[in-house]
Formats: C-alpha cells, structure tokens, sequence
C-alpha cells in the first residue's frame, strides 16, 4: 500500500507520487541533451530533484539512444577541501552508479587501475574520457548535490568537467546537468589560499539553468486524492484550500501534512475516519512544532547575511529597510524561502510561521510567565491582564532581548510573539500575517475554551496588530484600528487589539506604556503603547 513520502526520493508503487517527468520540461532537456549542451537543475531542498533525476535516467536509456547515469556526490563534502579525497569520493560515486543503474564495472575497473596514478586535479576528467570512449552511445551524465561541495574541490570539478567540454561527445559525456540547491552563478567558493572564486567564472559552460518548481494547485489535491482512492480513507474538501494557503504546493510540506494527518494522527489509521479540517489544523501544528529536518534545514539559512535583510523587511513590513541586490534576493528565491510574484512574500503560510517561532525559540523558553495567570474563571484568555503583563515584561526586558535577535529590526515584534507564544503553547493557536510593504503583523489567536471539545466547541478568537509609530500617534492608531478592524472582520475574531511600538530613544517609559479603549465601525478595540 503507498503512503506519502516524507524521506528520500519517492518510488513508483511505494509512494503517492506526481509522475516526476512532468514537472520538468522534458522536451526542452531532451533539447539540451541533444544539442550537447551542459546545464544546471536547481531546485530548493527537498522538491523532488533526485526523484525527476532517475525518472529521467530511466527514461533515456529506455530509449536506447545515450547513456545516462545518476550520481549522488554530496559525500564529498565531508572532506571539504582537501582535493586528493575529494576526487576519489566523486569518482568512486560514479563507479558505483554505474555498477548499480547501468551494470557497467568499466569504471570501477579503470579507478583500480589506471585512477590510482591519476593525479587528483585531473581523475574525474579522465575517468569520464575513458567512459565515454569505451561507451557504445554517447553518455549523459547527472550530478547532483553538486553545491554541497567545498573549497578546492567544487573548483577542481568544475574546471575538469569545463577542460573536458571541447572534447565531447566523442571522448566526453555528451551532456551534463549539475544538480544542487543553488544555480551555479550562487556558488562562493573559498580556496585554500583565502581567495573567493565564483560559480559562474569556474564553470562559463553553463547553457542554462533550470529550475523545478513546486506542485500546481491541482497537482497538490491530486496527490491527496491518491490517498482516498488507494484506502478508501475521506478527506474534507475544505481542507485543500487551506493546504495550498499552508504549502503553496512545495512537495516535502505536502507530503509531510499527508503522513500527519493519515498515519501520525494514529486515530487517522483507521480509514473509516474521515480526515476533517480540524483533524488537518491539529497535524499542521504539530508538524511546526516538530521542528523536523526540512524545517531546521530552512530555519538555518536565516543566518546567512544575504538572507537577512530580505527576511527583516518582510517580518518587519518595511519596503524602506530592503537593500539587497538583485542576485541575493534571486539566492533566497532559490532556497525557496521567499516568492516574488505577484509580489514579494514568504514562501507559504507554515513558512511564515516557522520563522518567527525560530527566531524567538530560545526567548520562549526563557520567560518565566505562566500560561495559568491569564486565564479566567471560565477558562479564557484574559487578554488585558496578559497585554498588561507585556507591556511590563516589555519595560523591563526589552533592551537585554532586543540586543539577543538576530533580526533586531523586527525585535519588539518577535519578542511580542515570542511572549504570546510561551502563554497560549500547548492549548491555542497563533495565526501570523506579515509582508512587505504591509507596515504592520497581523496575529490572529485562537483559543478552546473547553478542553475537553477542543477547537470542535466554543472558541475564543483575538487579532492583535502591531505597528511601529514612525508617523504622529493619532495618525499611526487611526491607520491601525482601521487595518485591525478589516483583519477582524476577515477572521471572524471577537476580541481585537493594536499595540503600537515606540522605539525612539528619547521617550520615556512613562510616556510609552499606555492603554486605552476606542470604539471604531461599532467595535471595541484595546489600542496599546509599548
């Protein structure tokens, strides 16, 4: 029986799966591949590259027409730069591949023979000379995780294939695609003598890159809709809308969310229970919380400096804190943290989630504040009491902690979620909403008043918005309670509340912390200043 693939590429019969060879453009590559051409598949971790890699292998020697072979060379990177092991991992990958998907024991022979006495800065060059002169179709060859390598031996490969170029197809491979995360113009590769060489001037064979993208819409249903058909299990349809709203179609979190909700739900198991929405929404935040690999993964890029400044922006909502160039935003589009059209915006909803909760992790675990104090008799949140016990957490901590983010532009709203996030942990939800542009985050709380029902009973729905005072106050709260007031209504919330964060050095904390209630379109709204 399939089930959704969370781990390594899928297999046709074990895994649901879209077939692999229609998410590339598989004309334009047998183009390529025809016209002796080398190029780059790039695509964020865990999209399905190495699954559209062997599709393709496959694929062609069904043909009959070249040898293709597959070669996994990311073990190299353990040795990081030092050229002579590196050069005998690469080569010994591409024996084995083509011991394994080809039967073919040539180049492991030649290795044993001749590769021991080929220096390592020109192994790999002559090991695919040899292969394709001995071959009886010209060879195609696919490398992936290509960018996983380091220092001298990403440059040394990358120069032994481009040495190798002229000479194809007749005594080289015909074709190569290299595979990786990264497009080859991305690459910064730091030798041994501290020099910095890029991608693009090591490898200037480069005809194009390609790019897989992520399930379409109705990829993402149809591979859900595999699940009910194989075990005759029911899934809500409301659910899709929020899946695609949750993934935007990136493979991993599609089938991530499936092995949640059908198999780790373990009540799910039974297929004659049906998959609801709630069922959905309880396996979407216990996979946030996970903090599984894939995850982690993402959540680590947040460290490099050309992410930071695009991811600031948007957590921020600033358009006047952006200044990257044009290849860094292209870079973090490629780690697929962030989209571009129709506008810029992280990637997708969990995406949007995980990363505040990343960046404030260990500000959670560090406030002392208990979930107990802010619940009222009737099991609600008391939403005064708890922005009250901010405001004066904020007062007398917000210098220590602001200096603690890594991402001290969006501080004081990171340490309000961090806050929220520490209560409501474990019995609500918060919904985030930023962009940028928007000058403000939009929090939607969602809280079960009895336990017992969870979100299947009553519940007690918040909007908090947060906004920076760059304007006059009055300006700055009119603009708010009008957003507040839209978002609520949107959400359906019963409670709402704008805290506008004054970060101007000279003003007092008398004159920074205030509250007061405004009536605005017949709603009460808590307007607070931190």
């Amino acid at each position: 029986m399939p089930t959704f693939n969370a781990a390594g590429p899928s297999v046709p019969g074990q895994h649901y799966m879209i077939d692999p060879l229609n998410r590339i453009d598989l004309a334009e590559i047998e183009s390529l591949i025809a016209g002796q051409r080398y190029f780059v598949l790039h695509a964020p971790r865990q999209t399905g590259k190495t699954t559209a890699l062997l599709a393709l292998m496959h694929h062609l020697n069904a043909q009959g027409t070249y040898r293709a072979l597959y070669a996994n060379i990311e073990n190299a990177q353990a040795v990081r730069g030092d050229l002579e092991r590196g050069m005998v991992i690469i080569t010994r990958a591409i024996a084995q591949a083509a011991s394994l998907y080809l039967k073919d024991q040539r180049l492991g022979d030649w290795l044993g023979q001749e590769g021991e006495r080929t220096p390592a800065g020109d192994r790999l060059s002559s090991l695919l000379t040899y292969w394709a002169q001995v071959s009886d179709q010209p060879v195609v060859l696919f490398l992936d995780e290509v960018d996983a390598l380091v220092g001298d031996t990403l440059i040394s490969l990358l120069r032994q294939i481009r040495t190798g170029y002229t000479q194809r197809p007749d005594a080289f491979p015909q074709a190569m695609i290299l595979c990786g995360v990264r497009d080859v113009r991305d690459y910064r590769i730091h030798t041994a003598h501290h020099e910095i060489i890029t991608g693009g001037s090591a490898f200037n064979i480069k005809a194009v890159s390609l790019r897989l993208g992520n399930f379409s819409r109705a990829e993402t249903e149809y591979l859900w809709q595999q699940h009910t058909d194989a075990t005759g299990q029911s899934i809500d349809a409301a659910i899709y809308p929020e899946l695609w709203l949750d993934t935007a179609g990136q493979p991993w979190l599609v089938n991530a969310l499936g092995l949640e909700v059908s198999w780790n739900d373990r009540q799910a198991r039974d297929r004659s229970v049906p998959i609801t929405l709630e069922r959905y929404k309880a396996a979407r935040e216990r996979l946030i919380q996970s903090r599984a690999t894939h995850l982690d993964q993402l959540t680590d890029k947040l460290r490099e400096p050309r992410v930071h400044g695009i991811v600031a922006a948007l957590l921020e909502g600033e358009t006047a804190s952006i200044d990257v160039t044009t290849d860094d935003q292209q870079y973090v589009e490629d780690l697929g943290l962030i989209t571009t059209r129709p506008q810029l915006c992280i990637a997708n909803r969990i995406y949007q989630e995980v990363i505040p909760r990343e960046l404030t992790w260990i500000a959670q675990t560090r406030i002392t504040h208990e979930q107990p104090w802010y619940l009222t008799p009737e099991r609600r949140l008391d939403m005064k009491k708890l922005l009250s016990g901010f405001q004066q957490f904020f007062r007398e901590n917000s210098d220590i902690w602001l200096e603690k983010f890594d991402y001290k532009e969006a501080g004081p709203q990171l340490l309000l979620q961090a806050f929220l996030q520490r209560i409501v942990n474990g019995g609500g939800r918060i919904n985030r909403e930023y962009g940028l542009g928007r000058r403000r985050t939009d929090l939607f709380l969602e809280w079960p008043i009895d336990e017992a029902q969870g979100y299947l009973g009553p519940v007690q729905r918040v909007v908090i918005e947060l906004k920076i005072l760059h304007q006059g106050l009055e300006t700055t709260i009119k603009q708010g309670l009008v957003q507040t007031a839209d978002y609520a209504d949107r959400c359906g919330a019963d409670e709402t509340h704008l805290i506008i964060f004054n970060r101007r050095p000279k003003i007092s904390w008398n004159k920074r912390i205030w509250q007061r209630d405004v009536v605005w379109m017949e709603r009460t709204i808590g307007v607070w200043g931190a």
